[in-house]
């Protein structure tokens, strides 16, 4: 009697490299959509993450596979290239010893070195749209023996603008090729392009109302927003987690958030989602060989990474919407692990984690720091201090005109040194001598040398910078060169 895997009607051989791989029952995912994709039905799947969607897809896709043909039978699209690598490397996994081979095609890496492999007939192909439809134009690509098309994370492929890019290739294709759509979740507009490009397609949905998954435990503090950063570093010493994912809404913010982070004490690097692929690569490799306990990074890390070591999520900044919010906190309590979703917000936030709470029907509870410890509710000596303090005692983050005044001698000192005969401070030279041609002896009208400001004639003036400039500069500190050369974006707002 077969069980497990094979009772899906996977081949011997899969059901053996799986069990090496530690895998021998199938998820709820697994074993729905296994079946039905091995019909060569068309599938629109949807599970929550880390329910392991990849093996859904992929074992029916390899066991279609007709390895006496040199062409490719098999494309995967993805929409980042972190996601793309992973599941290369499982398909590498579980094609070891096989005749079956896997390239990937992802945007950003050397297309000569691409396209020089290609020229080994992969059976399986896995990239980015964008790269896909170049190698295509080129001529370096047949889609006429594509016979399945996978789209992985298939909201955020059609999201990012690829949609245009996408339906070129279909048109490319065979009419009776199969496509398969997997995603956590399915916005309202992809339901026009499922029924214009597929045929009768199965919806597979395991627990649709359980949109995150249930060992996750969802919390929340609040602090003012120059403490965001101590916040983290007082919970990550707290907690200690071995490794950890911490969210930021813009690129352009991260040069400034990794380095305040490292002046904190913490070990963290940044993943940036406008590098190259081999610094994204170094520092996806680096987090997962545990060399430093915290990435800080953008949504480009949200999308279908599984990194099981990964047992806290942190958004120091809050998601855009409910299923970015999905996404992120899909790193970690995957395959049926314990992890822990953390949101830092502020006062002004709070409405956003309610709204959070109920679109997705959780439970995000607000929890309190104090001396080293997390509570439930408000230690009761600390309401009382708080509602007792006056608000001109609260801290308030001081601007650059207030820090100035703080470091100039007051009024009344300088009125007590006129008094007693000394020589203002600006009337003297470093060594306490007047400069020559200053002071009250200068015949009215003469400019000393150098100008009225003390300035050499010929030194040429600093070009003004803008606001926006400005900014950028604060933001962009700590940040790698690269970032900090890259011309601002036209539109953005600081």
């Amino acid at each position: 009697m077969n069980t497990g895997f094979a009772s899906l009607g996977i081949d011997s051989s899969y059901v053996k490299r799986l069990a090496e791989l530690g895998i021998t029952e199938p998820s709820p995912i697994q074993a729905e959509a296994i079946p039905l994709a091995l019909q060569r039905k068309d599938i629109v799947a949807q599970s929550q993450t880390g329910t392991g969607k990849t093996l859904a897809f992929a074992l029916p896709a390899l066991q279609h596979i007709d390895v006496s043909l040199r062409e490719a039978q098999v494309m995967v699209l993805v929409p980042t290239r972190e996601l793309g690598m992973q599941i290369v490397h499982t398909l590498d996994q579980l094609t070891q010893g096989t005749e079956v081979r896997v390239q990937q095609l992802i945007g950003g890496a050397s297309i000569e070195r691409q396209i020089d492999k290609l020229k080994l007939k992969p059976h399986i192909v896995v990239g980015t749209p964008g790269r896909v439809q170049e190698l295509v134009k080129l001529r370096k690509l047949k889609l006429a023996g594509i016979r399945t098309l996978i789209v992985d994370e298939v909201d955020q492929v059609f999201e990012l603008g690829s949609m245009h890019e996408v339906e070129a290739l279909l048109k490319g294709m065979l009419r009776d090729r199969q496509m398969l759509f997997f995603s956590a979740t399915f916005p309202p507009q992809l339901q026009a392009v499922i029924e214009h490009w597929m045929r009768e397609p199965e919806y597979v949905r395991v627990n649709p109302a359980q949109r995150t998954a249930e060992t996750l435990e969802h919390i929340y503090f609040v602090c003012e927003e120059r403490e965001r950063i101590d916040t983290l570093r007082r919970l990550v010493r707290l907690w200690n987690p071995k490794q950890a994912i911490v969210f930021i809404n813009e690129t352009d913010d991260i040069g400034e958030a990794v380095a305040k982070l490292k002046y904190v004490g913490l070990s963290v690097e940044g993943l940036y989602a406008d590098s190259y692929k081999q610094e994204r690569a170094r520092a996806m490799q680096g987090f997962r060989a545990g060399r430093f306990q915290l990435l800080l990074a953008t949504d480009v890390a949200a999308r279908g990474l599984d990194l099981p070591e990964v047992t806290h999520v942190f958004n120091l900044d809050p998601p855009i919407d409910a299923d970015h919010y999905v996404h992120r906190v899909g790193r970690t309590g995957r395959m049926g692990r314990k992890g822990t979703a953390v949101s830092i917000i502020t006062r002004k936030e709070q409405f956003i984690v309610d709204k959070f709470a109920k679109s997705l029907g959780i439970d995000i509870q607000r929890k309190y720091m104090s001396h080293g410890k997390v509570y439930d509710a408000r230690p009761s000596g600390e309401a009382v201090a708080e509602k007792r303090k006056p608000a001109e005692s609260r801290p308030a983050q001081s601007s650059p005109e207030a820090r100035i005044a703080s470091a100039a001698p007051p009024a009344s000192s300088q009125r007590h040194d006129a008094a007693a005969g000394e020589t203002a401070p600006r009337a003297q030279g470093r060594g306490g001598a007047k400069p020559a041609g200053a002071g009250r002896d200068a015949a009215p009208g003469v400019v000393p040398p150098g100008g009225a400001k003390g300035r050499p004639a010929d030194r040429p003036k600093r070009p003004v910078k803008s606001k926006a400039e400005l900014e950028r500069e604060r933001k962009n500190k700590g940040a790698p060169r690269w970032l900090k050369d890259k011309p601002a974006r036209p539109g953005k707002t600081k």
